[in-house]
């Protein structure tokens, strides 16, 4: 069975961000208004998904030895 591939965070979060802008325009009926609310909590829940599982990816590539291994971060990459 074929997983459902989920839309990719920056389109997600582009969706959410055009939604917050309607909704605070204040021209949406209060169907409207809750029907993009709706949305509105979808499109969060994928993004929230989206980082976390970003964050485990992060975290099985710093996992060292058996153990996770915190480095800094360096804005640069340089490794300063």
């Amino acid at each position: 069975m074929a997983r459902k591939k989920a839309p990719d965070f920056e389109q997600s979060l582009a969706e959410l961000q055009t939604l917050v802008e309607r909704l605070e325009s204040g021209e949406l009926s209060l169907e409207e208004s809750l029907g993009a609310f709706e949305q509105g909590i979808r499109l969060t829940r994928e993004c929230q998904s989206a980082l976390t599982l970003a964050e485990q990816k992060v975290q099985i590539l710093l996992e060292r030895d058996g153990a996770l291994a915190e480095v800094p971060f360096d804005p640069q990459g340089d490794g300063a």
